[in-house]
């Protein structure tokens, strides 16, 4: 059996930080096949490359693994001064200074563009897909000393329920993130079955949901209440609301157990009502983030959302009667955006009541995705192009100057509605310096002498 070190090599704080969940995951999976394991966090460690040499020195590894969970912020006004891989490829200098071990680099990051981040940050091998079954196998195969490809790819082989890895908690690492955040995440589920035109998660985590055992899950939430005094947990599943209901069983079972936690999820704006968000509410939601992402019909069917804003109106209003707090997610200029299609976004967005809008402009090109194949065709990017740098589609009938600009006069003088993006860190910093933990921006939002 071998000594495994492993880093969470994620250091992005925004809107707040957040626990290492795949890390915990994969160190559940090698503690369980016998291997002895470090959890290293670099951004609860302080982003000191001498901290992580030291710690190294001190664990001496067999093997090093980084969880890559972000390329860069999405955000098209600071993508270049948040892109993350330069970093981590002197995080992988730095190991490499004080050990010999092999570096394997796996992660949500990794796993949209293994081959050209490999390379660039100068790892050994790569883990694409979920890792808990198939590093346990990558290790086995190397101390064995078998000839094996740098790369191992998984998406193709997708673990049920029951072999997904419970995480393996650290301490410390929960106290630097309930500090930090108030918060814990968890999963209840895998996969995506929907097909948004510019996202990756059905290429990361399979278009089959795989909901897991709600029993299971409110276990893993005792323990954490019982042995952490954690209270509060963001679910992180692509969407949380999934059409087979699986979500309001796992509420049932909340109830049921009589968990009584505060949490958090993120929500598709469709087949949800107000019944079942008062079923929600009764079992702890406490606020709700929601993947809106465009703002009129034409700039929605551009994305294939498959729904229309009036789902959108119709959201609105059930969760100001359930009192939930939620934030609509809304992306300016893709596909089919028109000066015409912001104006009647703006005005859209202005219907909506007692909610935060955080919008952003342009969305970030990833291979593998609709959006990809329509900037090709469009001739906005070429097949040769690499995307490891950001690169943000925006819609060719559109003047960029009069949007962004178009966009801030419509939301000045609105607490409740953020942009750019990066408006958001400074509130944050400030209710931060007041004591507030957790999402923030749901303490924008009151149901007082509400009327709909």
């Amino acid at each position: 059996m071998s000594r495994i070190f492993l880093i969470s090599s994620n250091v992005n704080t925004d809107p707040y930080p957040v626990y290492p969940l795949g890390m915990a995951v994969v160190a559940s999976a090698l503690t369980t096949a016998g291997h002895r394991v470090c959890q290293y966090d670099y951004l609860a460690d302080g982003r000191s490359a001498l901290h992580l040499q030291t710690s190294l020195k001190k664990f001496s590894p067999d093997f090093v693994g980084i969880s890559l969970r972000n390329i860069d912020n999405v955000d098209s006004f600071s993508a270049e001064d948040d892109w993350y891989l330069d970093d981590v490829r002197t995080l992988v200098a730095a190991i490499r200074q004080v050990t010999a071990a092999p570096v394997i680099v796996g992660g949500p990051g990794f796993s949209i563009m293994p081959q050209d981040i490999l390379e660039y940050i100068a790892a050994d091998f790569g883990v694409v897909g979920e890792a808990e079954r198939a590093l346990c196998d990558l290790i086995a195969q190397l101390e064995q000393r078998q000839g094996i490809p740098r790369i191992v790819n998984q998406q193709s082989v997708l673990l049920s329920a029951t072999e997904m890895a419970p995480p393996c908690w650290d301490e410390t690492l929960i106290r630097f993130y309930v500090e930090r955040s108030g918060m814990v995440n968890l999963q209840t589920k895998r996969g995506c079955p929907h097909k948004c035109l510019y996202c990756s998660y059905p290429d990361l985590e399979g278009r089959r949901l795989r909901p897991m055992d709600p029993n299971a899950v409110v276990d893993e939430i005792q323990r954490l209440k019982q042995a952490f005094d954690v209270n509060t947990i963001f679910f992180t599943d692509s969407v949380f609301n999934d059409n087979a209901g699986h979500y309001l069983i796992f509420a049932e079972e909340l109830l049921q157990r009589n968990a009584k936690i505060t949490w958090y999820a993120f929500f598709r704006p469709q087949g949800i009502g107000l019944k079942e968000l008062r079923l929600l509410k009764r079992s702890g939601l406490t606020a709700m983030e929601v993947g809106t992402d465009a703002a009129s019909d034409a700039t929605l069917d551009g994305l294939n959302k498959q729904f229309t804003f009036e789902d959108v109106f119709a959201f609105n209003r059930a969760s100001i009667k359930a009192e939930i707090p939620t934030a609509h997610f809304i992306i300016f200029g893709g596909p089919g955006e028109t000066t015409a299609t912001v104006q009647e976004g703006l005005r859209n967005i202005q219907k909506l009541k007692q909610c935060v809008v955080f919008a952003f402009a342009g969305i970030r090109i990833y291979p593998n995705t609709g959006l990809y194949a329509y900037a090709l065709k469009e001739g906005i990017l070429a097949e040769n192009n690499s995307l490891l740098k950001p690169l943000y589609y925006f819609s060719p009938t559109l003047d960029l100057e009069i949007m962004n600009t178009t966009i801030e006069t419509a939301f000045r003088g609105r607490r409740d509605r953020i942009f750019p993006p990066s408006e958001s860190l400074i509130r944050i910093a400030t209710m931060n310096r007041f004591g507030y933990r957790g999402l923030l921006w749901d303490k924008l939002i009151s149901f007082k002498n509400t009327r709909i």
